[in-house]
This record gives C-alpha cells, sequence and structure tokens, in this order.
C-alpha cells in the first residue's frame, strides 16, 4: 500500500504555493508563468483524479454504440478512431441511438479536467441536474 499523500494530493500542494506563496512575490511575466504552472499542476490532479472514470465510461458507451463487447480499455483509441471513420464515412448516422449522449458526456468528461470553472460548462451540468433536455440534443420527430 501506498504512503499519503498520494499524487493528486501533491499536485494541489504544489499549485497552491505557486498561487499563495509564489505569485504574490513574483512580477511580470514571472508572475504569470508562476499562474500558468499552477494551472498545469491543477490540470494533472484532475486528470489523476477523474481520468481513469471518464476513459471507463467513454468505453462503455464505444463499445455498445460500435457493438464490440469485447473491447478493452487498451483499444480506447481504436474504438474512437474507428467511431470517427464510421462518422466520416455515413456507417454511423448523426441520429444513431447513443450517439449524441456519448460525444455530449465525452465532452462534459473533458472539460471537467480541461476547464472546469467555464461559465458554458458550468450551465451545461446545470441543466443537466436540472433534468433540462440536451440542448445539442436533436427535438424528438414523433
Amino acid at each position: 500500500m501506498l504512503d499519503q499523500p498520494r499524487g493528486p494530493d501533491i499536485l494541489d500542494a504544489v499549485a497552491r504555493l505557486l498561487r499563495e506563496l509564489l505569485v504574490p512575490q513574483l512580477q511580470g511575466h514571472a508572475a504569470f508563468q508562476a499562474r500558468v504552472a499552477a494551472n498545469a499542476v491543477d490540470l494533472v490532479a484532475r486528470e489523476m483524479r477523474q481520468g481513469p472514470a471518464a476513459e471507463a465510461a467513454a468505453l462503455g458507451r464505444l463499445r455498445a454504440l460500435l457493438q464490440r463487447p469485447d473491447a478493452t480499455a487498451a483499444d480506447l483509441p481504436a474504438l474512437e478512431t474507428d467511431l470517427a471513420a464510421r462518422l466520416r464515412s455515413g456507417d454511423i448516422a448523426p441520429d444513431t441511438p447513443g450517439l449524441q449522449e456519448h460525444l455530449w458526456a465525452t465532452t462534459l468528461a473533458k472539460m471537467a479536467i480541461d476547464q472546469p470553472s467555464y461559465a458554458s460548462y458550468q450551465r451545461a451540468l446545470q441543466l443537466r441536474a436540472a433534468g433540462a433536455p440536451d440542448p445539442h440534443q436533436a427535438p424528438n420527430q414523433e
């Protein structure tokens, strides 16, 4: 068993050190670079915390969408490439069940890691939590 703290917690401490101790002591370009470094450290910590679950969820959606129940986590990049190829060729249409949900869920998972404070991402989360229809989903044509 590994000792504590673990990687993400250490990265959190480094980001705090950069923001709270070093940035206030720096000026101009050096202060800007320290903020960039703190943001990069935060991103890596989020990726370590959230990445495995996001990839597992994407794998599950792609298995169903591409009818590849045997695919493993190692197959994820190939599945993403296959999906793109099938979309380009027309083998998978935009209205294919599960496609838009997969693309939207994948986008939100990436935003959670890359830019969690981005205003549009926060609005999308609020809409989802409220059960509002997905603004990117085509209306039902019944």
